[in-house]
């Protein structure tokens, strides 16, 4: 064996790559050499500068990956970069993830995913797992974290000001378990600074309370407003107050204002003044409602205020074709939230079962997709229920 592999790496691997040069469609010769056991790749796309770039990876770092059973052609496809740095720590990476409780698989699904993660000093992820022991119940929970959320542990680093951030938001009432959520799925607000984080949060108390909510329910309210789109930590005051003055300026009253801030959640960071004034425009014209007429709709449906013009009209002019009436889309209009796609297939479903949509509410279009399912199985129900019962007998008369 000592032999023939002596014979491959003296004269077999440099005919090859004698015959690369040649043609760009021959087998591809790994730095690592690892194809004499059985590994090796092959590519119709390779040429002479891809070859001159297989040179310049860390061989040490893709001998390891190989070992690990990870899809390099993917980290070269995505990050290539990562392959070509001097310095790099898979083993212990990898060491530390199984020491976590992961198992192989995991491992190297993390790695693909993110494999910035091998190049972090053993240290530094040392130091972020000591983080993210203040949330997390268990290594198994972190795992699950890590896999899915790899860049949020890996790459978004800055313990000092992330730790701040998490006894702040303990502080304010929130408890781990939506902490480490934040944490996983928008690590950029925990490298925010707490200055403005703290800035942030107290404007919009501060506009809560203004508008008649409490402060004993404040908590509340924040904890579903970040769990909804915790980004809102990121986006300036001032847009709030903005938009929530031009809400105002409608006729809402401080009750119904608190309704609409529930119910907007972040968009009310989005809005714009001038698409507000256009939307609210055309279904003053379209459904030739009274200013009270408008507040109601818009507290069914506040999507009258980020939506524009031509999503509405679009998504209504649907809704006409497809047989419903305005006075229809006035009672509900929530229906407005689906796309035109949605809007053309369940009205198509509902149609096949010989229903018309001008005989039905039009709730029965809303919905998630389960929703509408649930509604369209009730119709099903009905057409098929008989009209009398066939086991029962007939009254006749004799």
């Amino acid at each position: 064996m000592t032999a023939f592999k002596t014979t491959m790496l003296t004269s077999v691997i440099p005919r090859l790559l004698t015959l690369q040069r040649q043609s760009a469609t021959k087998y591809i010769v790994p730095l690592s050499y690892s194809f004499i056991f059985g590994t090796w790749q092959y590519s119709s796309t390779y040429s002479d500068t891809d070859v001159e770039q297989f040179v310049k990876e860390n061989k040490r770092t893709v001998d390891s990956l190989y070992k690990l059973s990870i899809n390099i052609k993917k980290i070269r496809q995505l990050k290539r970069w990562v392959l070509l740095k001097d310095v790099a720590f898979v083993e212990e990476t990898a060491g530390f993830l199984k020491g976590l409780g992961a198992n192989e698989i995991t491992v190297a699904n993390i790695l693909e995913q993110c494999p910035e993660a091998f190049l972090q000093d053993p240290v530094v992820i040392d130091t972020q797992r000591h983080l993210w022991s203040l949330i997390c119940s268990s290594d198994e929970e972190l795992v699950k974290i890590i896999e899915k959320f790899p860049e949020s542990f890996f790459v978004h680093k800055c313990p000092d000001i992330q730790r701040a951030n998490i006894t702040y938001l303990k502080e304010l009432g929130l408890n781990k378990k939506i902490i480490c959520r934040l944490l996983a799925s928008s690590p950029q607000i925990f490298c925010n600074s707490v200055e403005g984080n703290k800035e942030i949060i107290s404007a919009l108390e501060d506009i809560y309370l203004t508008i008649g909510g409490s402060k004993a329910n404040f908590k509340t309210w924040l904890m579903k407003l970040l769990s909804q789109d915790p980004f809102v930590l990121l986006k300036p005051s001032s847009a709030l107050k903005t938009n929530l003055n031009f809400i105002q300026s409608l006729g809402f009253d401080d009750k119904e204002v608190l309704k609409l801030l529930s119910k907007l959640k972040g968009f009310i960071f989005d809005l714009n003044c001038t698409t507000m004034e256009q939307s609210i425009l055309f279904t003053r014209t379209v459904f030739k409602c009274s200013n009270d007429d408008l507040r109601q709709m818009i507290l069914k449906f506040p999507g009258v205020l980020y939506y524009s013009v031509p999503v509405l009209k679009d998504r209504l002019t649907c809704l006409v074709r497809g047989g419903a009436s305005l006075d229809q889309v006035i009672q509900s209009p929530n229906v407005l939230e689906l796309t035109t796609q949605i809007i053309e297939y369940r009205i198509k479903k509902i149609k096949l079962l010989g229903h018309e949509i001008k005989n039905h509410h039009l709730d029965i279009l809303n919905g998630t997709k389960k929703d509408f399912e649930v509604s369209y199985g009730r119709l099903q129900v009905k057409k098929k229920r008989p009209l009398f019962n066939p086991v029962a007998p007939l009254q006749v008369d004799e």
